[in-house]
């Protein structure tokens, strides 16, 4: 076997890809396993209820029951994963919208729901780069996030998440509404082909933020680099160095670039389609309403639940799912 070879190492980044490709095909064998594996557990449950009734017997299948349809929920979502990159690692952008401290703190918010889905998921995650508020809260940051599926999974989560609360800002506790954009790209590996002319980069360099003490960068390690063509901007400060953060940097570059291009492609060949719009500032796909009742309501697939800090605290399963099934007929009409 190839990963056991000698100099398997050597090349680290194709170690790396040949790793993830490893990795994915053993989960969907065991996948498959479970699957069986439930389906002759059921099958036992019927014949010996059939021969002798128990009680129970009974009570166990069904205490099983929930924990089973979760996993078989799961298997059947994978199925709509078929896309070009759904097997990617995601890079997750949040930027707050206007409103100042309200949109910053929930940009925060927002921020701590995906990386609590991300630990409920099994999925790594990792802060590329974030840019603190004034007061409180982000107006932006960058998450690495890695597993299985985390692109084809988080790309539901792409467009503009609507807040309603009282705000704890306003001295009057009045109603605030808030707006924040969320943006989800594949990374790529670095094999992809996407040409940059080094004419075309201006690059930065400037200190990390820290939380202070030991942990402050003393030295102008954080690079952003800006693709002048298409104004896109990239930064990183999360590694050590800043060769470091200027190869990470570069690699998002890329995979955003890339992305950037498809969906020009695609643009192009939609071009003469109505009634389709692409994400905007304005075009909200969720509301979160705080007060003065609870309720998180996706806007394209009606899917709700009337328990915000379920949702908050990372419960985003049934979004995601419902998102991925209305896609998948939206994609057949």
């Amino acid at each position: 076997m190839e990963v056991n070879s000698p100099g398997f190492w050597n090349d680290t980044n194709r170690a790396k890809k040949i790793s993830r490709q490893l990795s994915q095909v053993n989960e969907e064998i065991d996948h498959i396993n479970t699957l069986e594996r439930l389906k002759d557990e059921l099958e036992t449950y019927l014949l010996l209820l059939e021969e002798d009734f128990n009680e129970n017997l009974l009570q166990e299948a069904v205490a099983e029951l929930p924990t089973q349809k979760a996993f078989i929920e799961k298997a059947e979502i994978e199925c709509y994963l078929n896309d070009k990159f759904d097997h990617e690692n995601a890079l997750l952008i949040i930027h707050a919208g206007a409103g100042g401290t309200e949109a910053q703190d929930w940009a925060e918010m927002l921020l701590r729901m995906y990386t609590r889905w991300a630990e409920q998921s099994k999925f790594s995650y990792s802060i590329i780069d974030s840019l603190a508020g004034e007061e409180a809260g982000l107006k932006s940051v960058s998450v690495e996030i890695s597993g299985n599926f985390a692109y084809g999974m988080l790309k539901a989560e792409i467009g503009i998440h609507r807040l309603v609360r009282i705000s704890p800002f306003n001295a009057q506790g009045k109603r605030q509404t808030s707006f924040a954009s969320v943006f989800v790209y594949p990374e790529f590996d670095d094999d992809i082909e996407v040409e940059i002319d080094p004419k075309d980069l201006k690059v930065d360099t400037y200190r990390s933020s820290g939380a202070g003490g030991q942990h402050v960068n003393t030295t102008d390690s954080a690079v952003r680099i800006t693709h002048l063509p298409t104004g896109i901007v990239v930064s990183c400060q999360n590694e050590r160095s800043q060769i470091q953060n200027r190869e990470k940097a570069m690699a998002i570059l890329k995979s955003r670039l890339y992305q950037h291009y498809e969906e020009q492609r695609e643009a192009e060949k939609k071009i003469t389609e109505s009634g389709k719009t692409d994400i905007g500032w304005g075009n909200q796909i969720r509301s979160y309403v705080f007060q003065p009742y609870q309720m998180v309501k996706d806007l394209r697939t009606k899917y709700e639940v009337g328990q915000v800090d379920r949702v908050m605290n990372g419960d985003l399963d049934g979004f995601i799912y419902a998102w991925l099934k209305y896609n998948a007929q939206q994609k057949m009409q």
